[in-house]
């Protein structure tokens, strides 16, 4: 089968590379869902990867006495540290992959530059965008959606805990139904938290479509850029 895509953004949670412990990096977690990046790779799909921070570090971590502005650079510099992670098992495994921060620190990965980055995906290199949009106040959602849009990608993949996106957290409520397809402004307006609002607005404004589905298969990553019905489509 052909890869319906040619160049794609690839979104994980810093809780996807945890696997099972919840916290830090699971190096077998890590090396399987990269196993598949590289197939992916291989069929010769351009990939850029965004990474959370959460398995490190997550808002505030339950202490509302700190500034917003502070945690949120605690969690970019918490991003950095799975970019270099995962930088580290691609080339482990034989491919070129280089990392672009945000947040300027030349000693351990690149500045973003736009044009750089796009060079390295026409090079063959998977790019790994880590610090968000390296300001505070914004999620890593929309970091995604924004290098997403700046890098000319066809497609977002939102690798999540769940298999898609559903009208109610069915880990809270088992009747809740599941989508196959559904439009962005009602994800709007029935407020699913699929991703932030600003990264949504975001991708609807730009039509970049979304791909959202469960990450307990690390194959499903290869399924979707494959066209396989997994998971749900929001466009």
């Amino acid at each position: 089968m052909e890869p319906k895509f040619k160049r794609v953004l690839l979104k994980l949670s810093g809780e996807a590379l945890a696997g099972k412990g919840g916290f830090g990096l699971d190096y077998d977690t890590l090396s399987r869902i990269m196993d598949v990046v590289k197939e992916v790779h291989e069929m010769g799909v351009q990939i850029c990867i965004v990474v959370g921070g959460g398995n490190f570090w997550r808002g505030r971590m339950g202490d509302k006495k700190m500034d917003r502005t502070t945690a949120d650079h605690m969690g970019m510099l918490a991003t950095a540290i799975n970019a270099l992670a995962v930088q580290d098992v691609l080339e482990s495994k034989g491919l070129m992959a280089r990392v672009q921060t945000g947040i300027t620190m030349p000693q351990v990965a690149e500045p973003y530059i736009r044009r750089k980055a796009i060079r390295h995906l026409e090079k063959g290199r998977i790019v790994i965008f880590g610090c968000g949009t390296g300001n505070p106040y914004f999620t890593t959602d929309t970091g995604a959606a924004l290098r997403a849009v700046e890098t000319d990608c066809e497609v977002i993949l939102l690798a999540k805990s769940i298999d898609g996106v559903y009208d109610a957290d069915p880990k809270l409520v088992p009747t809740a139904k599941k989508f196959d397809e559904i439009s962005y402004k009602e994800v709007l307006q029935r407020e699913l938290k699929v991703m932030d609002s600003t990264a949504t607005s975001l991708c609807m404004d730009n039509g970049i479509q979304l791909l959202v589905f469960g990450l307990d298969d690390p194959d499903n990553i290869k399924k979707v850029i494959l066209g396989e019905k997994v998971g749900t489509i929001v466009k």
